[in-house]
């Protein structure tokens, strides 16, 4: 493995505050698979949700733009006592994001946040669990906690319907097909969140019986009430009989999208309702110019069912390097 210094090569800086929000916005677009975490709306629900501020940064390495950064910080007696969160960042505009990149960007960071004591920071890096990228954490004074790193799923939704259906698992299209012929299942697309409170009462319920890992439903009301500003929220609900079955919450952020949680009644379950909402809504994205579908955390140990539900879509699997203090 060649060992690889935070302090060698180009000079990198991040730029801190100062982009408005048009510009914000237009630069994270340019980023292939973006976070939900490193959003906008993200940070400005949670700034209001936890207190906190939330930082924005652009980078840049060899004097070029090289990608986005956003931090929530909090802080008392004038930040004597501050806490410092960088969750699924930096994120990169394509021709950067090497491991060298990424070293230089620790450089910078800990060029505004060092290590002292009354400072806490968090830190889930958006980048692989390699040798060389753990180097770069230990040598930038970040220690890892746990074994794993968060791990999701990504969907390039770019190809053509009938090459993305062939990229289903067999027994995941053969369940489509069924939901499909169905003639009592019908789909609702809502942007607006009149279905929202539906879906936090199910989720919340669900999530409490099962006791499977996820935001709070009042963590996604917070992230809706943002999000919805600009029709960046997308709620499927399936609908028979009149009767909602089952329900998916997507949020929109730049050129991707991350399916945050969803709900399915036991009819909805023998309907195939979930894997309905999931595939129309790849063609609803698509018409907003979305190229990367997130499709949220897996964890096969809490969750088999739902990380064994989402490959069936064909994602490329990704775990980060795990999470740093």
């Amino acid at each position: 493995m060649t060992k690889i210094s935070i302090k060698s090569g180009p000079h990198c800086s991040i730029a801190w505050g100062g982009i408005d929000t048009q510009e914000w916005d237009a630069s994270f677009r340019r980023v292939p698979r973006s976070t939900i975490l490193q959003a906008r709306d993200y940070g400005d629900a949670m700034a209001r949700l936890n207190h906190q501020r939330a930082v924005r940064g652009v980078i840049s390495i060899r004097g070029e733009q090289a990608g986005l950064v956003q931090v929530l910080e909090a802080g008392i007696l004038g930040n004597a006592v501050q806490g410092v969160i960088l969750d699924r960042g930096p994120l990169w505009f394509e021709g950067f994001g090497s491991e060298a990149d990424f070293g230089l960007f620790l450089s910078a960071l800990r060029r505004r946040y060092p290590k002292r004591f009354g400072r806490k920071m968090r830190f889930i890096p958006e980048m692989p669990g390699t040798p060389a990228v753990l180097e770069l954490m230990r040598g930038a004074q970040f220690r890892r906690t746990g074994d794993s790193g968060y791990q999701t799923l990504w969907l390039d939704i770019r190809p053509e319907p009938e090459i993305l259906r062939r990229g289903l698992e067999k027994k995941w299209r053969a369940a489509l097909k069924k939901g499909e012929s169905d003639p009592a299942l019908r789909v609702e697309w809502d942007v607006r969140g009149v279905y929202l409170d539906y879906v936090l009462k199910c989720y919340g319920a669900d999530k409490a019986l099962k006791g499977y890992s996820g935001a709070s439903p009042e963590t996604i009301k917070a992230l809706a009430s943002a999000f919805v500003r600009g029709e960046n929220m997308l709620i499927g609900v399936a609908i028979v009989d009149n009767r909602p079955v089952a329900a998916i919450v997507i949020f929109i952020h730049g050129s991707s999208a991350t399916y945050q949680a969803g709900y399915t009644s036991v009819s909805g379950r023998e309907k195939c309702a979930h894997h309905v909402l999931l595939w129309q809504a790849l063609a609803v994205l698509k018409e907003r110019s979305v190229h990367d579908f997130d499709l949220g955390g897996i964890n096969d140990e809490s969750a088999q069912g739902v990380g064994a539900f989402k490959r069936g879509l064909g994602g490329a699997s990704f775990e980060t390097a795990g999470l740093f203090v």
